[in-house]
């Protein structure tokens, strides 16, 4: 069994570009106010939900493991 993640998007900091949801369709969605949203907060870790992670031009999206609530990303300095 490979790891499980929590994802959060801060809604305060999403600009709904979509790029989250054009890299990992199964992962993310936008609301009626083009706000990103995990389709599943708690889920098994993915390159694609990574990719989002990395490319979503405002840095809102923060994944840490579900088990310790060690970052996965952004990483720790």
């Amino acid at each position: 069994m490979g790891d499980r993640w929590h994802i959060e998007v801060d809604r305060s900091v999403c600009i709904g570009s979509a790029q989250c949801v054009h890299r990992a369709a199964e992962a993310f969605r936008l609301d009626g106010a083009r706000q990103s949203h995990p389709v599943d907060p708690d889920t098994d870790a993915g390159e694609q939900i990574l990719d989002a992670a990395e490319n979503c031009p405002v840095e809102a999206i923060v994944i840490t493991l579900v088990e310790s609530g060690e970052p996965v990303f952004p990483p720790e300095d």
